[in-house]
């Protein structure tokens, strides 16, 4: 029998912060940034041919596009540079329980910092959003969801964990 209680389906609902206020204008669509391991090849003696190896921990540059419909006064709070930037992301997770087909609801919660890395001012069109972005190069990212850590990423403080295992811990312990 399968474990699997409910159904994941759709984000219902979501909101993002900077420094614990509300962004207003933000888009309704925010894609959460990818992560790229560092790679090295390997070959040698005892390999046939060559392969890539990852380096836990180490990813290329991980950047963040915070989409605002029009240029207004919060975009330009996120665009100090020699600031470091607080994104809060917090969205209700909708599912359908298996046993009843009811609707349920979970919390998922994703914290940025980082530093401004470009500024897209967007475009005039009468009757359009100007469709203005501001990138953001992350140092440092936590995804939660129903309040268990699934992913804390710290490129400053050599800190990884994932689904609440530290995968540095052997690494910080030899260096």
């Amino acid at each position: 029998m399968s474990s699997i209680t409910n159904i994941p389906e759709v984000i219902n609902n979501f909101n993002a912060y900077h420094n614990g206020n509300v962004l207003v204008g933000v888009t309704g669509q925010v894609n959460i940034p990818n992560f790229e391991a560092i790679t090295e090849e390997i070959s040698g003696a005892g390999i046939l041919g060559s392969y890539e190896t990852s380096i836990p921990g180490f990813y290329s540059s991980i950047a963040q596009e915070v989409p605002f419909r029009i240029l207004d006064n919060d975009i330009f709070s996120l665009m100090n540079p020699s600031e470091p930037v607080d994104l809060t992301f917090r969205a209700s997770e909708q599912s359908t329980v298996k046993t009843t087909g009811a609707l349920d609801y979970k919390g998922m919660r994703i914290v940025e910092r980082g530093r401004l890395k470009s500024f897209t001012p967007g475009k005039l069109e009468i009757g359009k959003a100007m469709e203005a972005t501001v990138t953001l190069e992350l140092l440092y990212i936590l995804i939660e969801v129903d309040s268990k850590k699934m992913l804390e990423y710290d490129k400053l403080n050599s800190v990884f964990i994932v689904n609440e295992v530290d995968l540095l811990e052997k690494v910080r312990a030899y260096s």
